[in-house]
């Protein structure tokens, strides 16, 4: 049905429903903006709840991460992070998608209308111009009608009377003629008008009334098809989302699943076991007979004479029952370096962790020291990348910290032997390192490894003292390791500003560095910047730092960044 022939009188109504059409598309716009304001706030107490309870970085956070619960824990924090991001997601292709092209739409949609309604405006007032001409037309001819008649009936009455003058009549027969003649071209130009009138009035009600109401229909029409478009963008906006939040949601499962009641508190026994033994039976202590009452050795009373050091296992000790003032200083975080305030399966673990951190560092230096050697026979073969002398200060200094973190690594293996010595029937011979000793060993072994367990079960202060001064006696500068490691901490992944071409095979062992064949091509995220590395990106999984003398670097010269990874 077309609004021309079935609404053709009612322009008034069509004006104002498609006003309200208009009104609806604002409504609806005001709609969506709502809803994608609701997304982005409800993202954004997600992402604040999750930061909330992230874990702080902390000693608390290595013994937490110990537990299959905690991990599953910090696993459903990070993908409820995830999950906020679809929120976001939501909220920008709303606004993108819809509030965006439906308020440009809006524009339009205002001023074609407009337009139309001019236009028919125009035409309507055309037509009432016509109709107000043909109204003066017939009036003037209807007026000269009378006029004729009246003069007619003068004439006729001068022509019967016989006193009037023959002149006086014949002067009203003209008059009537001349009455006559204008009632005659009165009427033929309110027929020619009428005729042209009926023609106009017939265009306008069957033609450009039409035409204009089709027009106005089609774009009622779009409007509809458009707000339609809209609706199904914005479940679809929706559904996008859903496979990577049925992904994250299926993260957590998978982490709650992985939860396991009996390694966890398998671990427990592990965190806190001391290694030693329960106490033994308490002795009778016979006081009937004063002279002869002995003390014994586990009475919780007796207090030990001459501070006598035990020999052998701690069996038949109280040690887990006697408060130690030693446990203050664990506490304020201020205990000794040995761990000799921890029972001797907690210390054994510590110093093993210690032993395990200095091999590391030393591992850690020594790729380091590789990779300047490199650097440098590069200098020596090409002195225009280089001077080879500017390299050798840094040479010395991390053979120093290789030299001090060596003598550490002695030091802490005589502890370790010395608690595996007074650990019950343990022999674990295969925990010591091995890697970086030396002759020096036996004899930093043989001076800490001696008896210094006190009463109460703890270690006295004079050995630390004795190590301190041996200690002191080997004077070795301070380490000064790159810190290039901690870059990579809660970053965001950098844009690319240029591509680098390997020179030469590098392997990247340290923390931070990233290995890299003869040839190869990446991606340079950071220049030099005067440490002698880049850092470059293989893909959105690997990154790292390389030796600047090992690549050859070409930068862009207007990088627009690298596409973010998600």
């Amino acid at each position: 049905m077309s609004w021309g022939s079935e609404l053709w009188d009612q322009f008034d109504n069509l004006e104002k429903h498609t006003q309200w059409g208009i009104e609806f598309v604002e409504k609806y716009t005001k709609f969506v903006k709502e809803r994608s304001e609701i997304e982005t706030s409800y993202a954004k107490q997600i992402r604040n709840l999750s930061k909330k309870y992230q874990p702080k970085k902390n000693s608390r956070e290595e013994e937490e991460s110990k537990y299959t619960f905690c991990r599953a824990f910090l696993t459903s924090l990070n993908e409820l992070n995830d999950y906020a991001g679809q929120h976001e997601v939501i909220a920008e292709n709303l606004t993108s998608q819809i509030i965006s092209e439906l308020s440009r739409y809006m524009q339009e949609l205002k001023a074609e209308r407009k337009s139309h309604f001019h236009d028919g405006r125009k035409a309507q007032q055309h037509i009432e111009s016509s109709w107000k001409q043909l109204e003066s037309c017939k009036r003037r001819f209807e007026r000269d009608c009378k006029e004729a008649d009246r003069a007619q009936q003068y004439f006729e009455k001068m022509d019967a009377d016989i006193n009037v003058t023959k002149a006086d009549v014949e002067k009203a027969r003209q008059q009537a003629q001349m009455r006559h003649q204008m009632a005659a071209d009165s009427k033929s130009d309110y027929s020619s008008y009428l005729q042209k009138f009926n023609q106009e009035q017939n265009d306008h009600y069957y033609t450009i009334i039409p035409n204009i109401f089709q027009k106005l229909q089609d774009m009622e029409e779009k409007r509809i098809e458009r707000i339609g478009v809209c609706m199904k963008t914005f479940a679809d906006v929706d559904r996008q989302v859903l496979p990577i939040v049925g992904k994250c949601l299926d993260e957590m499962t998978k982490a709650a699943e992985s939860i396991e009641p009996k390694t966890d508190s398998k671990q427990v026994v592990e965190s806190y076991k001391s290694g030693f033994e329960p106490p033994g039976d308490v002795e009778f202590e016979d006081y009937g007979q004063p002279m002869k009452r002995t003390a014994s050795d586990t009475s919780l009373s007796n207090p030990r004479e001459g501070k006598e050091k035990p020999t052998g296992k701690t069996k038949g000790k109280l040690w887990p029952f006697i408060k130690n003032k030693n446990k203050l200083s664990l506490k304020l975080g201020s205990g000794p370096e040995d761990f000799s305030h921890l029972p001797p399966e907690q210390r054994r673990k510590k110093l093993q962790g210690k032993l395990d951190e200095l091999n590391k560092d030393i591992q850690k230096e020594m790729d380091q020291r590789d990779a300047l050697t490199k650097m440098k026979d590069v200098y020596v073969k090409n002195p225009q990348m280089g001077d080879p002398a500017s390299v050798d200060p840094r040479l010395l200094e991390i053979g120093q910290n290789i030299e001090k973190l060596q003598f550490e690594v002695q030091k802490f293996e005589g502890w370790l032997a010395e608690v595996e010595e007074r650990m019950p029937s343990k022999s674990d011979t295969h925990r010591r390192s091995g890697i970086y000793e030396t002759q020096n060993n036996t004899t930093v072994s043989n001076n800490c490894a001696q008896d210094r367990e006190s009463p109460d079960g703890s270690y006295t202060e004079e050995q630390n003292s004795e190590t301190q001064v041996k200690a002191n006696t080997h004077p070795i500068p301070t380490s000064s390791t790159p810190e290039f490691d901690d870059e990579f901490d809660d970053e965001e992944t950098l844009p690319t500003i240029g591509t680098c071409k390997a020179l030469y095979p590098f392997e990247g062992h340290n923390e931070g560095t990233i290995s890299v064949a003869e040839g190869e091509l990446l991606y340079v995220i950071e220049e030099d910047k005067g440490d002698g590395w880049t850092r470059v990106r293989r893909n959105e999984d690997e990154e790292g730092y390389v030796p600047t003398s090992y690549v050859e670097v070409f930068l862009e010269t207007n990088a627009k960044g690298a596409m973010t990874y998600i």
